[in-house]
């Protein structure tokens, strides 16, 4: 995959996909909130943002609206035809870019054109520097392919290097930063235990 701008979703996009999943099923903030976990001034403050959220939070959202995260990052409407295999060529991968900015982490998702999947995959590259903390629903395991990536689970610190895996409760606020002298790539999967 090249690994240019033109390249990245556009965040202000995925953003107004948000907003209009939401609008169009007559879905409240409050009652996001509610099916979210998420508080109503922090949705609020996603939908007028220019930023996407991180991308443990798009599935949380995703999921209490109904649809497939792969729709709010496209703006495609939730394909009626059940895919029992999708596969994503390389050049094929969609990447959520948001160096330099709120997180400092890119992603790029594996497994966009399957709707109503339990597992999340896609590839993360985080920063050196920004250490954000997440917590959400469901499990995670990632798989360090590159680099050296410096998690934080609990309060503790653990390093870990190209082959190196971790499974973890993702409810358990955690974080990560690549440490060294290249950017980490590691292979991550949420598994979330709701369904669409």
């Amino acid at each position: 995959m090249a690994d240019t701008a033109k390249d990245a979703v556009d965040e202000k996009k995925v953003v107004e996909n948000i907003r209009k999943a939401r609008t169009e099923r007559e879905i409240s903030l409050e009652r996001l909130a509610s099916l979210t976990g998420l508080t109503k001034g922090y949705l609020s403050k996603i939908e007028n943002s220019k930023k996407v959220p991180p991308f443990s939070t798009l599935v949380r959202i995703a999921t209490a609206l109904g649809v497939d995260v792969t729709n709010l990052i496209s703006g495609e409407p939730v394909g009626r035809e059940i895919v029992k295999i999708s596969i994503v060529r390389a050049s094929e991968r969609q990447k959520i870019a948001t160096e330099g900015k709120l997180y400092g982490y890119d992603y790029e998702e594996l497994a966009y054109k399957k709707q109503g999947k339990n597992m999340e995959p896609y590839v993360l590259m985080p920063s050196f520097s920004k250490e954000t903390f997440f917590s959400h629903e469901g499990e995670e395991f990632m798989y360090v392919l590159e680099g050296t990536h410096e998690f934080v689970y609990g309060g503790e610190r653990y390093v870990l290097e190209a082959g190196d895996s971790i499974y973890f409760d993702s409810e358990v606020p955690h974080s990560g930063r690549s440490i060294g002298p290249k950017r980490a790539k590691v292979l991550a999967v949420l598994y979330s235990y709701k369904r669409l």
